[in-house]
């Protein structure tokens, strides 16, 4: 797509992106405290912007427009409502006692209460599940740079990938914190003109059985309910186990503001995805007055034929910042935990905790680790060129097997390692057993590993969503029950050994 107003203010939007996340480099001062989070120094602001840029992908964005446009309000506005559900019961329920805590990582969470091995497993699965939620943003990169900066596909993965590595390792979550907030107010600003544009020059239609009050879209299987609760809960309690999105809870000044945070970041999610859904619902009737048939994204034909230059380029550039800001956090996240949580290295403000020596170490093998991520990232985006199978099997993974521990270790005073551990491996198990004997996935075809059967047909999509957690809390708490003994009894047993030496 040949327009200079759009190529030239992408190249000055990703050159002003690079400059910041450099800058931020200044405040790392070689701690892998401030690196990882962000010295636990995130004041509300920066937090809630944060929280709400990690929230907004690119599924939410473009795959919530072309959803909406096909489906109906529903099928597009689950992405947003999950997310920001998501938001809400952390702030209700997590954020306080886990900022308490004073972790790291997620994984750490694992380690303290329940045992090393259920840390490297849990870390293992998410270092598995942000690898295709990287990938899945990085193919809506490269898509976008070859819709509106004339590169291949191979060339737009790539030159997305090289932008968000360089100022990841140069700042860590410094340079994360500072480039989301100003990715977010891009976001936030560009869909809310981009609906009052749609709105005052084109009015806002609502085709028959497709808008926000027709409830049979999640309440009638056959008008995609299934699958549009399987989303809402997948983002809105799968999440809760993201190593990205916990990380902002753990760099947050106090318990109080990660808290408010996420009450923020919620509501900016929705006023950021909300806008996106209902100009769907008016794009199919906009584009056949105008005679453009969509050759991609609906939102990208919309922006190339309708919308004006200047606005295109505000609304590319929120597309662009969401796939930003979510592979910045999967590539700062999963190097991390590989590091801190699979390999074992330890921060420590003297220099000498952990294998191979404190915090210098960790900063640097995390930077390490945070190169073969990306490599692997791009290596995924090439060979699956798909973002909502890469992305809903992230968060599936996530939702099946890791929240379930996490609540129960918070809340749960019987959770013992063995029911931690049995949870994660039935039901991460379990879930990829059934994805690979789905032929779709939230109703895009299953082109990453489907095996052919007679068990399961395109019916039971959203299904296995649903089933897994459940069979992994099942799992959780009978185990638990069988192996939990009271301290009491432990200490009986300590006595009882004692006095027989």
């Amino acid at each position: 797509m040949e327009n200079p107003i759009l190529f030239w203010g992408i190249i000055i939007f990703l050159l002003g992106t690079l400059g910041v996340g450099v800058w931020a480099s200044k405040q790392i001062k070689g701690d892998s405290e401030n690196f990882l989070v962000a010295g636990r120094g995130l004041v509300l602001p920066l937090a809630a912007a944060t929280l709400m840029a990690q929230s907004v992908d690119s599924n939410a964005t473009l795959g919530n427009t072309d959803l909406s446009s096909e489906f109906g309000f529903w099928a597009g506005a689950s992405l947003p409502v999950g997310l920001a559900l998501c938001l809400f019961l952390t702030g209700l329920f997590y954020a306080k006692p886990l900022n308490r805590m004073g972790l790291i990582t997620l994984p750490d969470f694992y380690r303290v209460k329940y045992s090393r091995l259920t840390e490297i497993v849990a870390a293992l699965i998410m270092v598995v599940s942000f690898s295709l939620l990287l990938a899945g943003n990085l193919v809506a990169g490269g898509y976008l740079f070859q819709t509106f900066l004339g590169l291949s596909y191979f060339g737009g993965v790539t030159l997305l990938a090289a932008l968000v590595l360089v100022y990841t390792v140069s700042g860590g979550l410094f340079a994360v914190a500072y480039t989301d907030a100003i990715q977010v107010a891009i976001a936030f600003f560009g869909s809310l003109l981009l609906l009052g544009f749609i709105a005052a020059n084109f009015g806002l239609t609502v085709p028959a059985g497709l808008g926000p009050l027709d409830l049979e879209q999640l309440t009638m299987p056959e008008s995609g309910a299934v699958i549009n609760w399987a989303t809402i809960l997948a983002l809105g309690i799968g999440n809760l186990a993201a190593i990205d999105f916990m990380a902002r809870i753990f760099a947050a000044d106090s318990p109080e503001t990660a808290r408010r945070a996420c009450f923020i970041g919620g509501t900016g999610t929705l006023v950021i995805g909300i806008p996106f859904s209902l100009v769907a619902l008016s794009a199919n009737r906009i584009l056949e007055q105008a005679g453009v048939v969509p050759d991609g994204p609906v939102l990208f034909a919309l922006l190339g034929s309708v919308v004006p230059a200047f606005l295109g380029l505000l609304v590319v550039m929120s597309i662009m910042s969401a796939s930003l800001s979510t592979a910045d956090g999967a590539i700062l996240g999963t190097s991390s935990v590989i590091a801190h949580n699979v390999m074992g290295i330890r921060h420590g403000h003297d220099g000498h905790a952990g294998p191979g020596g404190g915090s210098d170490q960790l900063l640097k093998i995390t930077r390490l680790m945070a190169v073969a991520i990306t490599l692997v990232g791009v290596l995924f985006a090439l060979r699956i060129p798909q973002t909502g199978v890469l992305l809903s099997l992230a968060f599936d993974l996530s939702f099946a097997g890791l929240v379930v521990p996490l609540t129960g270790g918070l809340f749960w005073s019987k959770a013992t390692w063995q029911g931690a551990l049995s949870c994660i491996l039935v039901g991460s198990v379990t879930r990829i057993i059934l994805f690979a004997l789905t032929p779709t996935v939230f109703g895009a075809e299953n082109t990453l590993f489907y095996i052919p059967n007679g068990l399961f047909s395109e019916s039971f999509d959203g299904f296995p969503t649903l089933i897994c957690p459940l069979i992994g809390l099942v799992v959780f708490v009978v185990v638990s029950n069988m192996t939990y003994v009271p301290l009491t009894t432990q200490a009986t047993e300590r006595q009882r050994a004692l006095s027989q030496l």
